[in-house]
């Protein structure tokens, strides 16, 4: 679904990421793990097609990103760590608004708003402007907003940051059930806990390199993925909470 070749982006002579090369099937939730700074967003970005790279490939169900980027996104959902959504619509208005983006029909729109509306208990606050809504709420209106055209790979950046515990488990739900179809979902997380029982693969990333990655199983083994994670970093990195 998503082959990430050799991707390197440069700030300045800094290499926010270095060389990076990941390969994310359908079917499977691939955790993106790395401390502040280490290279994370900035790939999501790279890969969502909002930031341009300096040398590598990014091909998405078989199309390059730097060449056929409309086509890229039309399979694709992103929701950034601090969604930016137009405040002075109401929530229905925005959703709509993404639905008439993807083309979305009426009928198949008002039935995921209704479904994804009640699974997060944001329905009845639909009618409000965004501008009233807390963190939370704006995180949840970013989620439904993502699976309204059902998109084949979704690209979250620390989607759990900022939800409440039933909030976070139906997305965790959602997460399983859209792989279990044939979707990918490619994300970051602090919440390593999470990214142990959820992932069917993950990447460590550390200064823009790619430490390690595979399945989760095979890269932990007998250990907590925390224990390697802290293992991998230096000594001054490990003194962090994550």
């Amino acid at each position: 679904m998503l082959k990430i070749e050799h991707l390197t982006k440069t700030y300045d002579q800094y290499k926010a990421v270095d060389d990076l090369s990941l390969h994310i099937e359908r079917g499977h939730i691939y955790g993106f793990i790395g401390h502040n700074g280490a290279g994370k967003t900035t790939t999501l970005k790279a890969v969502a097609g909002i930031m341009p790279f300096d040398e590598g490939k990014i091909i998405v169900d078989g199309k390059s990103m730097k060449s056929h980027a409309l086509e890229c996104k039309r399979v694709m959902a992103y929701i950034p760590d601090n969604p930016d959504l137009y405040e002075y619509l109401t929530g229905i208005q925005y959703l709509n608004f993404v639905a008439d983006v993807y083309q979305v029909s009426k009928q198949q729109r008002e039935q995921l708003i209704q479904k994804y509306g009640d699974l997060f208990e944001l329905t009845s606050d639909l009618a409000q402007p965004i501008s009233a809504y807390s963190h939370g709420m704006k995180q949840k209106l970013a989620i439904i907003a993502a699976f309204m055209h059902q998109p084949q790979l979704i690209l979250m950046d620390e989607p759990f940051v900022g939800l409440d515990p039933k909030a976070s488990h139906i997305l965790k739900q959602l997460m399983r059930e859209h792989c279990d179809k044939g979707g990918a979902i490619f994300f970051s997380t602090h919440v390593l806990e999470v990214a142990e029982k959820l992932c069917d693969k993950i990447a460590i990333i550390k200064q823009g390199k790619l430490i390690v990655s595979g399945k989760t199983q095979d890269v932990i083994g007998d250990e907590s993925l925390e224990d390697v994670f802290l293992e991998l970093e230096d000594d001054d990195n490990a003194n962090e909470t994550y």
